[in-house]
């Protein structure tokens, strides 16, 4: 959909079909640039990375070479990230005209990370594109115990007045 602005603000514009398939597609990811999108799909029989020039000029690139759902790009370089499995994958990319190359996908990670399904991510780029934060499984029962609390706090420089009184002057 596109995006318009006017007086009043930003509205959608009308709705259009970018791809229609008799497989499922999901998990879309714009490039940094605008020019690609990487999505899941299970058009192989198993879900992997697919990536297409957008607009949409009929070309597709299969990126992961196993299970690959969940595509990241890196916000800065030309990295694409995805799950396979528990881990993180890598892939390199560049443009080669109106060709999309990426390398072989490698582990990016020997961590393993929590196993929550294909509906939701479980992972994100930092903006620098060199961290990642993900969801990481339990390592014992006393952590999973302590990973079930959430602490607020509030009014933090009450807090710590309370907690440590200034002295002297």
């Amino acid at each position: 959909m596109p995006l318009e602005t006017d007086a009043v603000g930003l509205r959608g514009g009308k709705p259009e079909v970018f791809l229609e398939t008799p497989f499922s597609e999901r998990q879309p990811a714009f490039s940094p640039d605008g020019r690609w999108i990487a999505y899941t799909s299970n058009e192989s029989g198993t879900f992997q990375v697919y990536v297409r020039a957008f607009p949409d000029k009929g070309g597709k690139w299969q990126i992961s070479n196993g299970p690959g759902v969940s595509p990241v790009w890196s916000p800065h370089g030309h990295d694409l990230f995805f799950r396979s499995g528990n881990q993180i994958m890598a892939t390199a990319w560049t443009v080669k005209g109106d060709s999309f190359v990426a390398d072989k996908p490698r582990v990016w990670s020997e961590k393993r990370l929590a196993d929550i399904g294909l509906a939701v991510g479980s992972y994100d780029v930092a903006p620098d594109g060199k961290r990642l934060v993900t969801l990481m499984p339990v390592e014992t029962p006393e952590a999973d115990a302590s990973q079930r609390e959430v602490i607020f706090l509030l009014n933090f420089g009450d807090e710590l007045r309370r907690k440590v009184p200034l002295t002297g002057k």
